[in-house]
């Protein structure tokens, strides 16, 4: 079909279009036709984005259902897919529905609420089918807006400080990245980022020798400038340590669907960002700066688990828990090899469902007794049976056991650390130590123990629609526990490619600079 992409990307910022257009009113019944019109705007993206996956041919490694054609100012409208970039499209696709029902009791403007999700949604798929720097940029962007209002608006006490904080910081680095992409743009003389006629990005090496910055050189030239601007937008999105102190206010403040969508796929986006970018276009600069990454993520796991295990807030110890697990993520990428960007792919997936079951787990009990301190609570499972068999699921997930996909993603992310540097693999590895420590001393604190606090004695368990929400999230994190390979079977062609370019750039870049120092020593 043609036009798949632009279908699947754009029917939820339409359905916004139509609910801003014809919706009146602020009564219930209002409210109800804002909610059913959200629903089905994110169902039917995700009915057409299985036709996307259904026609994705894996052995593929370039981009397929490439739509191009001009734009404005001779900027050109592209857009596609490969198998790094399918997975996280049905990411999205398959938790925005289920983010819509989460929200089903808002009765604060949820029309408004439900348009800055919808309008949400459509740049997130945007972000990752982009194939022109210029298009990739305005999305990325553009995502920032929606999210700022969602917090600012609908979310906690302290709303106001957590939204600009999330937007300063985020903004600051993809700020960097523009110089950059301006850059790129006057050194390659195009924005196309793959599978265009003539020269694109992807096989331009930025590599034009060093640069002389005030008197002094700058290894690696232009090419380590841009890497370095990249990573300053994406490092903040993931977020990597120590720029991360964004996230946990954000998340305490924005509302459970909005901390969902925060966490299974804003933050994706960065990591997503180092696989289209970093380690394709400044491959030599990766390399060289590899040790420098790995490093970074080993203390993001060790210090960020330490400092879950101090929190007293739920939502807040699952946000420091999201930034220990980018560190596995961005430690996989950079290790540059099979296994560690398979991992890096998979792990941002499971993620994608364990974390935002997570919050909804802190949602349903937050409806309920509108506190989420841990000392307010204990001896759930003596009235909610259904609600502690989910979270207790979903806490195991989050440790990484085996039989959940928690425990693919880990182990195949180890793994390639492993073989790219030892010593930071054995002080990643007490990150799944520290992770069962944080993680069921909040169940133990939350869930167990006898029912002493009066406040609890009348709390119900689980609705239908608060089980319906958990059903397809369960299937998702044991089906890729299990059967791990739905996943690598799409990403791995695409990822061995990506790496065998990455590999031979490298090779050559060392080869060149010998064959330099031998020359300079005769």
């Amino acid at each position: 079909m043609d036009n798949l992409i632009s279908i699947v990307t754009f029917i939820p910022a339409i359905g916004a279009a139509i609910m801003a257009l014809f919706l009146r009113g602020d009564d219930e019944a209002a409210q109800r036709n804002a909610k059913w019109l959200a629903l089905a705007a994110t169902s039917a993206s995700l009915l057409a984005s299985l036709f996307l996956l259904a026609g994705f041919d894996p052995q593929d490694t370039g981009f397929q259902f490439v739509e191009e054609g001009e734009w404005i100012m001779g900027l050109t409208y592209r857009m596609g897919v490969d198998g790094i970039s399918i997975l996280f499209v049905m990411l999205t696709t398959f938790l925005m529905p289920i983010t819509i029902l989460a929200c089903w009791d808002v009765t604060h403007r949820v029309k408004e609420y439900m348009i800055a999700f919808l309008v949400l949604e459509t740049l997130m798929l945007g972000v990752f089918t982009a194939l022109d720097l210029v298009l990739f940029y305005l999305f990325f962007e553009g995502g920032l807006i929606p999210m700022f209002l969602i917090i600012g608006i609908w979310g906690g006490k302290e709303r106001i400080y957590a939204s600009f904080k999330f937007f300063l910081y985020t903004f600051f680095g993809s700020v960097l990245m523009l110089v950059a992409m301006i850059a790129m743009y006057v050194d390659a003389g195009t924005t196309c980022i793959g599978g265009c006629e003539g020269t694109s990005l992807l096989t331009h090496t930025f590599a034009s020798g060093t640069l002389d910055i005030a008197g002094v050189q700058v290894i690696g030239g232009l090419q380590t400038l841009l890497w370095l601007a990249f990573f300053a937008s994406f490092a903040v999105k993931m977020p990597m340590w120590p720029v991360h102190t964004w996230l946990p206010d954000a998340h305490v403040q924005a509302p459970t669907a909005g901390s969902v969508v925060l966490a299974a796929i804003l933050l994706k986006m960065g990591g997503y960002g180092f696989l289209r970018f970093s380690l394709p276009m400044f491959p030599v600069a990766s390399d060289l700066l590899a040790d420098f990454v790995l490093w970074l993520s080993a203390i993001a796991i060790v210090y960020t688990s330490l400092v879950a295990l101090m929190q007293e807030d739920m939502k807040k110890l699952i946000a420091y828990s999201s930034v220990a697990h980018m560190g596995y993520v961005t430690a996989g990428i950079f290790a540059a090899n099979q296994q560690g960007v398979d991992g890096a792919i998979f792990q941002m997936l499971s993620h994608g469902f364990i974390s935002g079951a997570l919050f909804l787990c802190v949602g349903v009990i937050y409806d309920r007794m509108h506190t989420r301190e841990i000392d307010a609570y204990g001896g759930l499972v003596n009235r909610m049976p259904a609600y502690a068999a989910v979270f207790m699921l979903f806490t195991m997930a989050n440790v990484g056991l085996p039989g959940t996909s928690g425990f693919v993603g880990e182990f195949l992310t180890l793994m390639g650390m492993f073989q790219a540097n030892t010593w930071v693999a054995a002080v990643a590895a007490t990150g799944v130590i520290l992770s069962a420590a944080y993680a069921l001393w909040l169940y133990r604190r939350v869930v167990m123990g006898d029912l002493i606090k009066e406040s609890l004695k009348s709390i119900t368990d689980m609705t239908t629609r608060e089980r319906a929400i958990f059903a397809p999230l369960i299937v998702m994190t044991i089906l890729l526990g299990v059967y791990p390979s739905l996943v690598t079977d799409i990403i791995g062609p695409s990822v061995e490619a990506l790496l065998g370019s990455y590999d031979t750039a490298v090779a050559e870049h060392a080869a060149t600079s010998m064959v330099a120092s031998n020359g300079g020593s005769h």
